[in-house]
C-alpha cells in the first residue's frame, strides 16, 4: 500500500507585491481609456438628444442614514504548495478586510471582519497555520497569478456582501442608501444600493453625451443610463467639487441594479448628487481626491491596519514552511 505524499509549502523570497496587485479597477489602468463595446440604452431618463447636465430634486427625502461599503485586500507571500502531483502549485498567502461605515452627522466604523487565506488549485491543500495567523485553504479555478488574485477578489466581494446583509438584517434596511466602492458586479440584488466607480478605463458614452459628461458643473449628474457589458446595470456620471479644470475631472461614475423602474434609478441618482459631494476629499489630505470619498479614505485605512503587520505575517509563513 503506497503511503500518500504529505501536503507541504514552501515560501516564495519574491516581494509578494510585485506584479500580483490585482483590482477590479486597475485591470485595464495601462491601456488608458479604452473604446467600449457595451450596449447602452441612452434613453432610460431623457431621449439621447435631450441629454444636459442636470440638478439633483432639492424636495428630495434625504435617506436617514448613508452607509459605505469597502474591503481591502493583501497578498502576505507567494507560495508554492506541495504533495500530491511532482509538480507543484502555486498559490497565495492573502488578507482580506470588509468594513462598513455609517454617515448621519459623523462617520463611525460599524462592522469590521478579518480573513487570511491560501489561494491554490491545489483541491488537496489544508491551509497553512502559524504563530501569527491561520491561512485556510481556498479552492482558485486556476494556477495563475491572474487567477489566484481573482479569487482572492471573489472571496473579498463576499465577504462585503455579507457584512452588509448582517447589518441590514439586524438593524433594518428602511429609509438607508448603501454606497459600495467600486463596481455592483455580484451585488445588485443589495437593496437601496449603488455601486461607486472612482476611476474610468473605458469611454462608454458616444460622443455627444459624453460631451454632456466634461459639460457637468460640481453637484450635477447626466441622465441615467442602461448599459450592458458581461452584466448590466443602469449607470450615470455625477461631477464632484474641489477638482482641476480638466473635463473629466472630479467625475464619477455610479450604478444600480437593471431591475429597477425608472422612477426608482431617477429617485437613487439624484441622491446620490445630493449626498455625495460634500463628501468628497481634498488634494492636500488624499492624493485621490476628490472622488475618493472622506468616509472611504478613513475605512481604508482602519481596515488596513486591521490587516496586521505584513513583514511579520511574513516570517511567520517561512517560519511554519520551515518547520
Amino acid at each position: 500500500m503506497t503511503e500518500a505524499r504529505r501536503i507541504t509549502f514552501t515560501v516564495d523570497p519574491w516581494d509578494p507585491g510585485y506584479g500580483v496587485a490585482f483590482s477590479e479597477e486597475s485591470a485595464a489602468e495601462a491601456d488608458g481609456l479604452a473604446e467600449s463595446s457595451a450596449e447602452l440604452n441612452l434613453d432610460l431618463e431623457l431621449p439621447a438628444a435631450d441629454w444636459r447636465p442636470l440638478d439633483p430634486d432639492q424636495a428630495l427625502a434625504l435617506p436617514g442614514l448613508l452607509l459605505f461599503l469597502d474591503g481591502v485586500r493583501r497578498i502576505d507571500a507567494r507560495v508554492w504548495v506541495h504533495g500530491v502531483h511532482p509538480q507543484p502549485s502555486a498559490g497565495i498567502a492573502a488578507s482580506l478586510a470588509a468594513g462598513l461605515v455609517a454617515c448621519d452627522g459623523a462617520a463611525r466604523v460599524l462592522e469590521v471582519s478579518v480573513e487570511r487565506g491560501l489561494f491554490t488549485a491545489e483541491p488537496n491543500a489544508t491551509g497553512i497555520a502559524t504563530r501569527a495567523a491561520s491561512y485556510p485553504a481556498r479552492l482558485a479555478s486556476g494556477p495563475g497569478l491572474d487567477l489566484l488574485s481573482l479569487a482572492l477578489q471573489q472571496r473579498l466581494a463576499d465577504a462585503e456582501v455579507r457584512l452588509a446583509l448582517a447589518f441590514r438584517a439586524r438593524e433594518g434596511s428602511q429609509g438607508d442608501l448603501l454606497v459600495v466602492d467600486g463596481p455592483l458586479r455580484g451585488r445588485t440584488h443589495l437593496d437601496q444600493t449603488v455601486g461607486y466607480i472612482k476611476t474610468h478605463h473605458a469611454s462608454y458614452l458616444p460622443a455627444e453625451q459624453a460631451a454632456v459628461v466634461a459639460a457637468m458643473k460640481p453637484g450635477q449628474r447626466t441622465p441615467a443610463f442602461t448599459m450592458g457589458t458581461s452584466w448590466r446595470r443602469n449607470s450615470w456620471y455625477l461631477r464632484l467639487p474641489g477638482a482641476g479644470g480638466a473635463p473629466w475631472s472630479g467625475v464619477v461614475r455610479l450604478e444600480c441594479s437593471p431591475d429597477l423602474p425608472a422612477a426608482e434609478v431617477r429617485r437613487l441618482a439624484d441622491l446620490t448628487a445630493r449626498v455625495l459631494p460634500p463628501l468628497a476629499s481634498a488634494p492636500h489630505k488624499d492624493p485621490r481626491a476628490p472622488q475618493n470619498l472622506v468616509p472611504i479614505g478613513g475605512l481604508e485605512r482602519e481596515l488596513r491596519h486591521r490587516l496586521g503587520d505584513q513583514q511579520l505575517l511574513y516570517r511567520a509563513l517561512r517560519a511554519a514552511a520551515a518547520s
